[in-house]
């Protein structure tokens, strides 16, 4: 599967996320609202990759021990947001951690709830 597909699928499966176009890349919502993923197709640097929100600290860490499939993202990454390369080898469960993890941080307390299930 090519990794926006990868990506869409760990994206939706999770409670009320919905997809729409924001600056003209996918991206992925909570109730329609909050954004948790972002997909960056090559968005104003040569990285096909994800941005998302990150737990505090995670995006140091991260951006620090492995700079090669992690940054700093342009606009958010001041708010702590992660910008995770697709355009890498991929471990897609690593993956799928980043994203729920993402999710936790904007969903409401019920539906990240649903994830301890």
């Amino acid at each position: 599967m090519a990794p926006l597909e990868e990506l869409r699928a760990l994206c939706l499966a999770l409670p009320e996320a919905t997809e729409r176009l924001s600056h003209g890349e996918p991206t992925w919502f909570v109730r329609g609202r909050k954004t948790f993923v972002m997909f960056a197709d090559h968005h104003h640097d040569d990285r096909l990759a994800f941005w998302c929100p990150a737990p505090p600290g995670v995006q140091e860490e991260l951006v620090r021990t492995e700079p090669d499939r992690f940054f700093r993202p342009p606009y958010v990454g001041h708010r702590g947001w992660l910008g995770v390369r697709l355009d890498v080898d991929l471990d897609w469960a690593e993956v799928a951690q980043i994203v729920r993890d993402a999710y936790r941080q904007v969903a409401p307390k019920s539906l990240a709830a649903l994830l301890e299930r």
